[in-house]
């Protein structure tokens, strides 16, 4: 298992490009993060090389964020807007040397007919998957659940089935976030199991509270099992919101690395 760090909820005591090295510090070898593009990718890729950290993913650009925006993909009228946003995310990557990259839905307006955001969002995808595939990337698309994100378009593990059957591109895979899907879903390890055949990513954070993943209702270090059982050897992202300083929460970090070297 390869744990990554998610440097936009962790070591936040700190400037982004230090949390690089609190990462590497903390016995991080990987690190995510949602958005990049503030900061020169250069600068980035230097911070990771410094710290010897791979980059696993970001997120495409997401519109207006400070104004509420989750993602343009399913919003009509924004699709050239969607492309500068693809082909942005893709020099980045290029310089980082992630190979994942993942497409937020967005949250269409409540007067916009589900079938229609449903329409335009598989057409971005597949305008999407396409560049990636040029730039040897996978996408991923990601079920956010409707607590957290009110009116989130893709907010399901059968509708990322779904989509991504119609999209119908190889490099098209699921971002399974199980704090998310623990709440929109439950029975995480029948999920874990149904969808290892497209799950690229995963994610993790403790239930309800999205702090460290050995708070809450979850079992992670089983679910952890699961995952190996499947055969999953992708990174799994910490995505969760530390209690208190990031280094005096990771005692479960620390306990499943040394389980996973026995």
């Amino acid at each position: 298992m390869r744990f990554a760090a998610n440097l936009s909820m962790m070591f936040t005591e700190r400037p982004f490009l230090e949390r690089f090295g609190a990462a590497a510090a903390a016995g991080f070898d990987a690190v995510e993060f949602l958005f990049p593009y503030d900061v020169p990718a250069e600068r980035i890729k230097a911070a990771l090389d410094a710290h010897g950290l791979t980059q696993a993913l970001f997120n495409l650009p997401p519109g207006d964020w400070a104004a509420g925006e989750r993602g343009i993909a399913s919003l009509p009228g924004r699709e050239a807007e969607f492309r500068e946003g693809v082909a942005t995310a893709i020099a980045y990557a290029k310089v980082l040397g992630n190979r994942l990259l993942h497409c937020m839905a967005g949250t269409p307006p409540e007067e916009l007919e589900r079938d229609a955001a449903l329409a335009t969002y598989t057409g971005n995808l597949r305008h999407a998957a396409a560049a990636c595939a040029e730039a040897g990337l996978t996408l991923l698309v990601e079920p956010i659940n409707n607590r957290d994100m009110p009116g989130y378009l893709m907010n399901g593990t059968a509708l990322a089935r779904r989509v991504i059957g119609d999209v119908g591109a190889s490099n098209l895979k699921l971002q399974l976030d199980l704090y998310h899907c623990q709440i929109s879903e439950g029975d995480l390890a029948t999920r874990i199991r149904a969808n290892a055949d497209f799950t690229a990513h995963v994610q993790i954070a403790g239930v309800p509270d999205r702090q460290e993943p050995d708070r809450g209702e979850v079992n992670y270090p089983y679910l952890f099992e699961v995952l190996a059982g499947t055969g999953y050897r992708g990174f799994i992202g910490c995505e969760y919101r530390p209690r208190a300083r990031t280094e005096d929460g990771l005692g479960w970090f620390h306990a499943a690395a040394t389980q996973a070297a026995r």
